[in-house]
């Protein structure tokens, strides 16, 4: 079969799966109507300061699977529905930011900036559609790279490196994810340690009970879902709990919101607005690629090579950076939207998660079946490749999701800033009964929810003393991969203890490994002594 065969078996397996319901006598496939519906939770989840994309998936996976089943018509559904809530979260994000002075998610604090003081001088609409095309047109550059990349990554991958390359590669992306994440390297490291000790426990691949301490509930380790749902989400809501308990000050917040008589934006603000995206987006998602750096850098990025731009040509009269400047908008937005797309990169070339997004992705992957993300999911062949077929859908529903969200997610977005005003101390403990819910549904054993309570007080502890949890979770989502090249390894290269430096690539990737982390010591350095 030859790369349009496949691309067209894709888009078929989106537009021929089962039927939702019908329209018009039209039937509308189920996965179409699970992006839709994607996208608008993750825009209502994005306006709600509190909640955000990573959330929203997390309580969706569990129920997703439930619905559906571990067949494999319901893997490009489940997907599709996870796609739409990461681009709508990011698209929501920005309504509290620009309406309240309160951002929605944490990549969304640079647009208050301008955002805000735009909404205070009666600009609150056009602030609302710039940041909708600023974000969509970053979102749709990226995807755009991610189709061309990463099958290219994944044939290169494929071609070059055998079994020792690829566990030192895997070495050498926790070690950067570790160093670069977080507020320092020794706690980074700390996180991925503790990541690895977590997956271990229970059997291995020799069946022999490990770290159990003697109790039959841990022979078969901890549920992935109850690890990575637990630190993550159950974490964030027991340290936002704790913050309402000592802080109750309310947030400064416009009583009203004045709208601006202009209803769309000019073709001369989008020309002038069109460089500032342009750049944004290359930097966003450069650093998407990059597993772990996080969509945060690339809008504090975004955001400061556009301020030196705007003050360099801005016009006598109009507003700095951090004064009200369309300009400042389309910058941060562009430059979150586009880590969305390319943070996929390497999860589908090297089956490696960029970010928590990414990890929830390949949760649903391996729960449902059908694509094992790596280099082996883009091999060409005249047989036919299913693993290939549901990634040019994966495909089809992100241009699918481009598509709802460049056409009905600013109307959605510009609805949505009454959910800013959702007292947290009401929404904490609804999130925290549909997320145990939702996994209880999913592991139906009380167990795991023992388990996903003692990882939300890990991942609680981890953020009081400043030890980021994302290094924590890819590690414990890598770990039995790892686990399971390390031994191929050994064995393909007959029981050399030093397989990692049997080949040059290997080396390299194991003295990268050190260096990166080198690297990170030494600029941190410089920086707490600046």
């Amino acid at each position: 079969m030859s790369v349009l065969d496949y691309i067209l078996a894709g888009v078929l397996a989106v537009f021929q799966g089962p039927a939702a319901f019908s329209v018009l006598g039209l039937p509308v496939p189920i996965t179409v109507v699970m992006v839709f519906a994607g996208l608008v939770l993750g825009v209502i989840v994005g306006a709600t300061p509190g909640l955000g994309g990573v959330i929203a998936m997390a309580i969706s996976l569990p129920i997703l699977i439930s619905a559906f089943g571990f067949s494999a018509d319901a893997l490009l559904p489940v997907l599709g529905f996870m796609i739409g809530v990461m681009k709508g979260s990011t698209v929501g994000g920005a309504v509290p930011a620009i309406l309240f002075n309160t951002p929605g998610t944490t990549d969304s604090y640079m647009t208050t900036l301008d955002g805000y003081p735009m909404a205070r001088n009666g600009q609150a609409a056009r602030a609302l559609r710039v940041a909708h095309f600023s974000s969509v047109s970053g979102d749709t550059f990226s995807d755009i790279v991610l189709f061309v990349c990463a099958p290219f990554l994944a044939i290169l991958v494929e071609s070059y490196l055998d079994l020792p390359e690829k566990t030192a590669l895997l070495i050498l992306s926790l070690s950067f994810i570790a160093a670069v994440v977080g507020s320092s390297v020794a706690k980074g490291l700390l996180s991925a340690g503790l990541g690895l000790l977590a997956v271990y426990v229970g059997s291995g691949e020799d069946f022999y009970p490990r770290l159990s301490l003697g109790m039959p509930e841990l022979n078969q380790g901890f549920p992935i879902i109850a690890a990575v749902v637990g630190t993550l989400v159950l974490g964030a809501v027991f340290a936002e709990m704790e913050t309402l308990w000592r802080d109750r000050r309310k947030s400064g917040r416009v009583t009203s919101v004045p709208q601006d008589a202009q209803a769309r934006m000019s073709w001369a603000e989008i020309r002038r607005l069109l460089p500032f995206i342009g750049h944004s987006a290359v930097i966003g998602t450069i650093i998407g690629a990059l597993p772990g750096v996080g969509s945060t850098l690339a809008a504090t990025l975004g955001y400061a090579h556009g301020g030196k731009r705007h003050e360099a040509t801005k016009a006598p009269g109009d507003p700095s950076f951090g004064e009200g400047a369309p300009e400042g908008i389309a910058a941060t937005e562009a430059a979150n939207s586009s880590v969305s797309g390319a943070n996929l990169i390497p999860v589908l070339s090297l089956g490696i998660p960029g970010n928590t997004a990414a990890v929830f992705l390949i949760l649903a992957m391996e729960s449902i079946g059908g694509l094992n993300p790596g280099p082996a999911v883009f091999k060409f062949s005249q047989d036919l490749n299913t693993e290939l077929v549901i990634a040019f859908g994966l495909f089809t529903t992100m241009v699918l999701a481009n598509l709802f969200n460049w056409t009905l997610g600013g109307m959605f977005m510009r609805s949505m800033g009454v959910m800013a005003c959702v007292p947290r101390q009401y929404l904490l403990p609804v999130v925290l009964l549909l997320t145990l819910t939702s996994l209880y549904i999913q592991e139906t054993r009380f167990e795991a929810i023992i388990f996903a309570v003692g990882f939300g007080l890990l991942g609680y502890f981890m953020r009081r003393f400043g030890i980021s949890p994302l290094p924590f979770v890819i590690a414990f989502v890598l770990g039995g991969r790892l686990e399971e090249l390390a031994r191929q390894a050994f064995s393909a290269t007959g029981a050399d203890p030093f397989f990692l430096f049997s080949s040059p690539i290997a080396a390299v990737f194991m003295l990268a490994s050190v260096v990166v982390v080198i690297l990170s010591l030494r600029m941190r350095g410089k920086v707490a002594a600046s």
